[in-house]
């Protein structure tokens, strides 16, 4: 009769722990035990904790650097050449670059491809050199000094073979 009580017990404490871990997981932030109150109020939520002593920041970026505005002439010489970093966002960024900025003449994308072509108003000259453009010319995540050496080159032949057509 024993084991069988302690059992049943075992099954109530069981069963109630597993219903607050439960509850704490569906509604995180409505109730918290740590509080006085018993739930969290916005007082208690800090937002910004104090940093880590420990912590020491190696890059300091002054705000010249932040906030400086570049000039960029679509109708002139200019392009934009996109550096493909990994798990930074950058496909989501460069597909943006595409097919979500309003230009006067926005790049044409077409179903099923993975290239647009991006020319300039009034020249079959592109503006973009990015993956969703040109395409992987450079090699695949070409890093800055591949692109420093081997965008001229690609924007040279293909200027050259549209003066041609």
């Amino acid at each position: 009769m024993v084991e069988r009580s302690s059992k049943f017990l075992f099954i109530v404490v069981g069963s109630v722990l597993f219903m607050l871990i439960l509850y704490q997981y569906v509604a995180p932030g409505m109730m918290n035990f740590g509080s006085p109150h018993g739930y969290m109020l916005e007082d208690d939520a800090d937002l910004f904790p104090t940093p880590d002593p420990h912590y020491v920041k190696k890059y300091y970026f002054p705000i010249r650097d932040l906030q400086r505005t570049v000039d960029f002439e679509i109708k002139g010489d200019d392009v934009i050449v996109f550096l493909h970093i990994q798990k930074t966002g950058g496909t989501t960024f460069g597909r943006h670059l595409v097919q979500n900025v309003r230009l006067e003449v926005p790049c044409d994308c077409r179903p099923g491809q993975k290239k647009c072509t991006c020319y300039r108003p009034n020249r079959k000259e592109t503006w973009l050199f990015s993956r969703f453009s040109t395409g992987w010319s450079c090699g695949l995540h070409a890093d800055w000094t591949e692109l420093t050496n081997c965008v001229p080159g690609v924007l040279n032949k293909k200027e050259s073979r549209m003066k041609n057509q």
